[in-house]
């Protein structure tokens, strides 16, 4: 059993569901990246580089290292005149298996542009070359773009940036710790655009209608976050993160939702967010039929048989706004 702790609140602050310690803070990780890619948005980066929309949504992307998600990321260092050998963040194989394949039957090792952080760092090294920041230190968190980030990070949760317990992420750089209650209320914030300032609001509109408009490029083909946003059908943008972190933007109902499976099993994720959902009015039954297989995972053993399949508890009742 894996339990979940999970928020929804509008952009008021108004609790409409709440499960589990929801004031203890997490560690967002890659949850934060769409707020990472518009504080490089909001410097000015779509206009200095004419950055397209899969660009800008790989920049918020934890993406699988399909051809077109190093292409757009290759594509974001040429037109800052950097290259692969300026990411610091390190190399793996493609998740998708696939393109992994590929490149192990051409005898090729992956460069740093298959990390799935490369097009966050991308947009790192284009704010660097925006305000004049070394590129050199960007993963260093006394960084004038690593302080830009984080601080546009605060104004969305209402933190205090100086207060935050700072760690490293997997790709390297600065990761804050925040609780899910202002976790959800950043992500209302990113559905409705309101409690914010209108440059922040440009720049987060511009981001989420890249991650709703491209979703694939936000995790890969057959991704959990483009699965969501295909079905939300331009009502939802969202975006996981390491250890069991999910969070929701949900357009029409103006609701922000934030989750982490405590113990961090991802497999806990995509059932307790569909049925969440589900229970927010968010996703019909057609929108939930669609996620059958992320709503309730069929397990496989290694003879290839079933042996379980993953299952979240309903959610019963949901809390009148408070």
């Amino acid at each position: 059993m894996h339990r979940v702790a999970a928020c929804a609140v509008d952009d008021a602050g108004r609790t409409f569901l709440s499960i589990g310690d929801v004031d203890a803070p997490v560690y967002l990780r890659s949850s934060a990246k769409p707020f990472i890619a518009a504080s490089v948005i909001a410097a000015g980066a779509r206009e200095a580089f004419g950055l397209t929309q899969p660009e800008i949504a790989v920049m918020a992307a934890s993406h699988d290292g399909e051809p077109f998600h190093v292409e757009a990321v290759a594509s974001i260092l040429r037109k800052i005149g950097a290259g692969a050998a300026d990411l610091q963040c390190g190399t793996h194989l493609p998740y998708d298996d696939a393109s992994a394949r590929a490149l192990i039957r051409a005898g090729e090792a992956p460069s740093a542009l298959y990390n799935n952080c490369s097009g966050k760092h991308a947009g790192i090294l284009a704010l660097c070359r925006l305000i004049g920041a070394a590129p050199a230190t960007y993963l260093d968190a006394d960084n004038p773009a690593q302080r830009h980030i984080l601080a546009f990070c605060a104004r969305m949760s209402d933190d205090d940036p100086a207060t935050w317990p700072l760690a490293i992420d997997g790709c390297g750089i600065p990761v804050y710790a925040t609780s899910l209650r202002r976790t959800a209320l950043a992500f209302a914030r990113f559905a409705t655009l309101r409690g914010i300032s209108a440059e922040d609001a440009l720049a987060l509109e511009i981001v989420r209608d890249a991650m709703i408009a491209y979703p694939e490029y936000v995790s890969g083909t057959a991704g959990f976050d483009a699965a969501l946003m295909r079905a939300g059908a331009g009502d939802i943008a969202c975006k996981v993160g390491a250890e069991g972190v999910h969070v929701v933007s949900a357009i029409a109902s103006g609701l922000g939702y934030a989750s982490k499976v405590v113990d961090g099993a991802t497999r806990g994720r995509s059932p307790a967010t569909i049925e969440a959902l589900r229970a927010l009015g968010v996703l019909d039954r057609a929108q939930s039929t669609k996620l059958a297989a992320f709503a309730h995972p069929v397990l496989y053993n290694r003879a290839g048989r079933v042996v379980g399949e993953v299952r979240c508890r309903p959610i019963v009742a949901i809390e009148k706004a408070r």
